[in-house]
């Protein structure tokens, strides 16, 4: 295997892991990480626009979601408790 096989073993490896841990949100890996589930899928996006390919942002959502963005957020996501939109809040500040 070369290092792009590994990586890309890797990064499905991340993809799976996020889509059996539903119960994390995406404000808590913002907060803790500094990237979310959106974040990997804009990052997919740029990496297929980089060899020419286009890719919806939907599409690239899809790819890491495991299926359409909405169906995942009428699932699985809970609204931010006020204690995690504060301790994210704090966390941008620190990136100004």
């Amino acid at each position: 295997m070369n290092t792009t096989e590994l990586e890309a073993a890797a990064f499905r490896r991340l993809v799976q892991h996020l889509n059996t841990r539903t119960d994390v949100q995406n404000i808590d890996l913002m907060i803790l990480a500094d990237f979310c589930r959106n974040c990997l899928a804009d990052w997919y996006r740029d990496a297929a626009m980089v060899q020419g390919i286009e890719l919806s942002k939907d599409a690239a959502r899809e790819k890491i979601y495991g299926m359409p963005f909405s169906e995942w957020k009428a699932k699985y996501q809970r609204e931010a408790t006020p204690e995690q939109l504060s301790a994210y809040a704090e966390r941008q500040k620190k990136h100004d």
